[in-house]
Formats: structure tokens, sequence, C-alpha cells
């Protein structure tokens, strides 16, 4: 426990100091907290002091590190979820619809196209074909759906008709990986998963009628009865068991908990004072604490001194290209087609260019199945990094958030 503790004091002091210089530099504060974690993690601390290393993050003591950074991340996106405005949605389901499909089939056609090339070079021997091309296209089609809302948060463009339209393009697209990936693994040679794929979409279809049928309009009911009066802490506890039933309830399932907080989120009840006393109950132990422990875990977890060589380089440039002209080519066609002016629809490419830790995610996991070789999963990680660190550069040149920001602070102020 005392180890635990002071971890957990380390991880704060480099997430604030990481996040503080990000921001010095235009970016957003989780890219300083992902640093943070490779600076702490073998890459840097391993190397330059790999004693020091070793006694404070030992291997042994990771597991009740990552059930909190877990349960950070779940309250998040309930945060998320809760905070998102349905009128939005419904403004822009044509454009979240077609914009999500074209921003995952895109990047996963030209994946696939150059799996043939990648699966020689860099495949661990004996890695089937079309395990090796699905594993691939899913790296190359993801949003990291939590780092894309923390960007949104920290530009405060959450509750926007861009912002609301991004999210929902990521939900679908995780989604939609997830799926894909759950299909993937059922393909390789050592079956792992202990449900069936059919048993699966069986029980995430009974999962989202009982979400979309009962807890959403008990959630209305409840909100019609008691929505005068404030939230009071019982109720709120009510709620917050909820969020961890749905989580748990879809990491059963086998498509991710991630999303059952973030549903848990959509079907809490639409009452302002309500949302508020919940996010500012919530939120600061959850950004400044809990949060910044998952990003450091991953972070500690990425190996970067693995490359090495010019053909490597060029290789990582490659991927890195196909990766966002795929995800930004296909979000930018599906936005225009849908009649999005060029400005909005460029920053809806960048924004689902964000793959960040789901994208690492995914790696660790095709890694650890022995479908992607420890150069190209080093490859890849470089790729999710640069991606990231794109979207808030990206929204400055396009001028995106920043004056809806000053023009809500300075009516607020009046």
């Amino acid at each position: 426990m005392t180890l635990l503790i002071f971890q957990m004091a380390v991880v704060l002091v480099i997430s604030l100091g990481c996040g503080w210089v990000a921001r010095r530099f235009g970016q957003a504060r989780v890219i300083g907290e992902i640093v943070g974690g490779i600076l702490i993690g073998p890459s840097v601390l391993g190397r330059v002091a790999p004693h020091a290393s070793m006694v404070l993050f030992p291997q042994s003591s990771l597991g009740s590190f990552e059930v909190l950074s877990t349960v950070g991340l779940i309250l998040f996106l309930f945060l998320i979820g809760s905070d998102l405005d349905y009128g939005h949605i419904r403004e822009q389901r044509k454009t979240a619809v077609l914009a999500s499909l074209m921003s995952i089939v895109l990047p996963f056609a030209l994946a696939l196209a150059a799996a043939p090339m990648l699966r020689w070079r860099f495949a661990p021997e004996g890695v089937g074909a079309v395990p090796f091309a699905l594993f691939l296209g899913i790296s190359m089609s993801i949003t990291a759906f939590p780092v894309l809302a923390r960007i949104l948060e920290e530009r405060r463009m959450q509750t926007t008709t861009l912002g609301a339209t991004a999210l929902m393009c990521a939900a679908v697209d995780d989604v939609c990986a997830w799926l894909l990936l759950a299909v993937a693994m059922t393909l390789l040679p050592l079956k792992t998963a202990t449900v069936s794929l059919g048993a699966r979409f069986l029980w995430l279809g009974a999962y989202l009628l009982v979400m979309f049928a009962v807890v959403r309009p008990l959630g209305m009911w409840l909100s019609r009865r008691r929505g005068t009066m404030t939230l009071s802490y019982e109720l709120l506890g009510v709620m917050l068991a909820v969020v961890l039933a749905s989580a748990a309830a879809t990491d059963a399932i086998g498509v991710h908990p991630l999303f059952g907080a973030f549903l848990a989120g959509l079907c809490f009840p639409r009452v302002k004072h309500w949302q508020e006393a919940v996010r500012t109950r919530l939120d600061v132990v959850v950004s400044l604490v809990l949060l910044p422990l998952f990003f450091a875990l991953t972070g500690m977890r990425t190996r970067l001194d693995l490359l090495s060589g010019g053909r490597i380089w060029l290789w990582t440039g490659a991927v890195l290209l196909l990766a966002i002209g795929g995800k930004v080519g296909g979000a930018v066609a599906g936005a225009r087609w849908t009649g999005h002016a060029w400005r909005d629809s460029l920053a809806l490419g960048a924004l689902l260019n964000t793959r960040g830790l789901v994208e690492l995610i995914v790696l660790n996991i095709a890694y650890n199945a022995h479908v992607f070789s420890p150069t190209l999963f080093t490859m890849l990680v470089v790729m999710a990094l640069v991606t990231t660190m794109m979207t808030v550069p990206a929204l400055n040149a396009l001028k995106v958030g920043t004056a809806e920001v000053t023009s809500r602070d300075l009516s607020l102020a009046g």
C-alpha cells in the first residue's frame, strides 16, 4: 500500500509538470501526461536508472495501479456521456453516420492493401494473413475516444455541434473496431475467448435493449418526479452503481468497459443542475488524480527504444502517411457529402485522427497475441502518438475551439 500511494504521488507530480510543459507548447495536457508516462517507463528511466525504475515501479505492483486508472477512466467517460447534447446529436446524425463510416472504411482498405508487404517484413512466424490484416486494419481505423473527449473538454468543445458530432463518430468507430477485434481474435489458432462471437452479439443486443428500454426511461421518470430537487448523495451513489454495473456488463460481453460507462452517461437524466452537480463532485478527483494514472501506466508499457535504422524509419513514415490519409480523408469526405464547409470537415478529420491510448490498448492486445512483432508494434506506437499530437495544432490552424471558448467565457462572465 505504501508503494502504491508513493507511485500515485510521483505520477501526479510528473503529470502536472509534463502537462504544464505541453500546454506551454500549445499541446493538450493529455500529450504531456503520455510523455510523462514514457519518461518514467523503460524507454527513459529504465535505461538511465534501471535499478531505480525496478524499485519504484516493479512489475508486480502495477495490478492495483491499473485498477485505479481504469476506474478513473470509466468515471470520466460517464461524465462525457452525461454532458452530450441530444439536440446536437439529432441535428448531426447524418454526418455522424456517414463520416464515421468513411473514416473506418478508407483507412481499413489502405491497411488491407499494405498488409501483405508489412506481414512479409514484420509479422512473427506462423501468423495468418487474415488475422494480421484485420489487426492492422483495426489499428489504422480506430479513434481514441477518451483522448478525443479529453481534448474536447480542455477546449470546451464537448457540447458544441462539432464536438458532439466528433464524439458520436468516435464512439461508432470504436464500437466497430472492438467488434472487428473480437472477430480477429476468434480467427487466431489459440482461442482465448470463452464466449462465441454469436453469443457476444446476442448479449450485446440484450444489453442495449436494457439500457435504452429500461434504464433510460427510468432515468426520465426519475427526472420528472424529482427533477426540481437537488441531487442527493444517495441518488448519486445509485447512479454511480449503475455506471459501474454498465461498464462491467460490456466488459463481460467482450466489447469494452469504457463504452458501458459512456452509454450510462447517455442514459443519465438531462436535468441541468444534476449534470452540474455530478461534474462538480467528480471532475476534480477524476481529472487530477485518477485519469493521469491511466495515461502514465500506458506510457510506462510503451517501448520507444526499439526503432533503429533508416529502413525502419521509412516504413514508420509510410505507415504514418497511410493512417493520416485514410482517417482524415474518410472523415472529410463524409462531412463534405453531408453539406459541411471545408473548415468544419477538416476539423472533424483532425479530431477523428486522434488515436492515442485506445490505439495502444489494441496494439498491446495484438502484441500479446503474437500477431505484431516488437518492431511493428513500436512503429504503430509512434503512429499513435504522432497522430494524437497533430490534433491540437491542426485545430489551432483551423481556428476551431479557441474563438468559441473566448466568446463563451465572456458571455458567462457578463
